[in-house]
C-alpha cells in the first residue's frame, strides 16, 4: 500500500506482490478559482476530507485484511530538513496502520514516490540513471539507482534557481486566464500554436535552471499582444530546452545508463518530444502519464520490493 498527501493530490494506491495494480485512488485538493497555491493548513484539512470520503465511496481501504505492508510520503525529498505539513498526514496514516494492525511501514519521501513511479512504469530496474523530477514544487537533477529492491539511493545534483518548471506553467497559465493547475489546459491550448513562432530565451548554468527570465520574458510579450496559442508554446519549448541543457551538461561530468524524466510535467506530450529529440543520442524514458503526477503508485511499489526482500512468508491469501 502507498499513502501520499501532497500538496494538491490525496492519494492512496494497492499493488499486488505481481506489482500489478489494485487500486489506484486520488482525489485533488481543491484551490478556489483564480488562486495559484493554497496555505498548507487548508491542504492538510482537505486531505482529511479526502481520506474520509475514499472510505465512505468503498474506493480506499476495503483490502486492509490482506495489505502487508504500506509506505507513506513522510516529507518532499530524501534530505535532511526537507518537510512540508500536508505530509504529516500520510506519514499519521501509515504509522497509525503498523500500531495497530502490525504492518510492515515504511516512511519515505515523495519524491522517491515519484522517481519509482518513473522507474516501475518505464520497467526499468537497476542501473545509475540521470533523473529530473519536474513539477510544480521541484525541478531536481538527480543520479538515482535501486541498488536493492525497493531502496533508491539518490543523489541530489541540481535544482532550479528560482521557479520549478511546473510554477511556471501555473503562473503564466493565470495570465493567459487558464485554470490551476495549468499544465493541462496550456497543453491544449499550445496544441494550437505555432513552434518557433516565438522564442523564449532558456537560462541555464552548470545543471541549473533559472525560469524566472523566461517567465518576465513571457508576461512581456503577452501585453505586447502575442498569440497565445503560440506563446504557450515557447513556454513549453522552453521548459525542454532548459532540460535538455542541464541534462546534457551531467551527461559531460559522468556517464548514465539513460536519462528518466519523472513529476506533472513528464507528462506533456510536446516536451517529451522535444527532450526526446534533442537528446537523440541518449537513452531517454519517461514515467508513463498516468504514472507522471502526484501518485501513490510508486510508494505502493516499494513497499512490495522491500516486503518481498525480507523473506516475510505470510499464509494465506494474495498480499497487497
Amino acid at each position: 500500500m502507498g499513502i501520499d498527501t501532497s500538496a494538491y493530490m490525496t492519494s492512496i494506491a494497492l499493488v499486488d506482490k505481481g506489482e500489478q495494480v489494485v487500486r489506484d485512488v486520488r482525489i485533488p485538493v481543491p484551490v478556489a478559482e483564480g488562486e495559484i497555491g493554497l496555505r498548507q493548513s487548508e491542504a492538510v484539512f482537505s486531505h482529511l476530507r479526502n481520506l474520509s470520503a475514499m472510505k465512505s465511496s468503498g474506493t480506499g481501504t476495503e483490502e486492509t485484511g490482506r495489505i502487508k505492508a504500506v509506505a507513506s510520503a513522510v516529507k518532499p525529498r530524501p534530505v535532511s530538513g526537507s518537510y512540508m505539513p500536508v505530509f504529516k498526514v500520510s506519514e499519521t496514516l501509515g504509522v497509525f496502520l503498523e500500531q495497530t494492525t502490525g504492518l510492515f511501514h515504511y516512511p519515505l519521501s515523495h519524491q522517491e514516490g515519484h522517481l519509482m513511479a518513473g522507474l516501475w512504469s518505464a520497467g526499468i530496474r537497476g542501473g545509475s540513471y540521470l533523473a529530473a523530477h519536474l513539477s510544480g514544487g521541484t525541478t531536481d537533477f538527480i543520479e538515482v539507482d535501486e541498488k536493492r529492491p525497493g531502496h533508491l539511493l539518490i543523489t541530489e545534483l541540481s535544482s532550479s534557481s528560482d521557479l520549478h518548471a511546473g510554477q511556471f506553467i501555473d503562473r503564466i497559465g493565470r495570465a493567459l486566464g487558464l485554470g490551476f493547475p495549468a499544465g493541462p489546459e496550456l497543453e491544449k491550448l499550445a496544441a494550437g500554436g505555432q513552434t518557433g513562432h516565438l522564442t523564449l530565451t532558456a537560462a541555464h548554468a552548470e545543471g541549473t535552471i533559472s525560469f524566472s527570465g523566461p517567465l518576465s520574458q513571457a508576461e512581456r510579450m503577452l501585453k505586447g499582444g502575442a498569440a497565445k496559442a503560440d506563446l504557450a508554446r515557447a513556454v513549453e519549448a522552453c521548459i525542454a530546452d532548459s532540460v535538455c541543457a542541464a541534462a546534457e551538461y551531467h551527461f559531460g561530468k559522468k556517464r548514465y545508463r539513460g536519462f528518466l524524466v519523472v513529476g506533472g510535467v513528464a507528462a506533456n506530450d510536446f516536451i517529451k518530444k522535444r527532450i526526446c529529440g534533442r537528446l537523440g543520442g541518449l537513452a531517454v524514458e519517461f514515467a508513463h502519464p498516468a504514472y507522471a503526477g502526484d501518485n501513490a503508485v510508486g510508494l505502493a511499489v516499494s513497499a512490495a520490493r522491500r516486503f518481498a526482500e525480507e523473506g516475510i512468508n505470510v499464509a494465506g491469501g494474495e498480499e497487497v
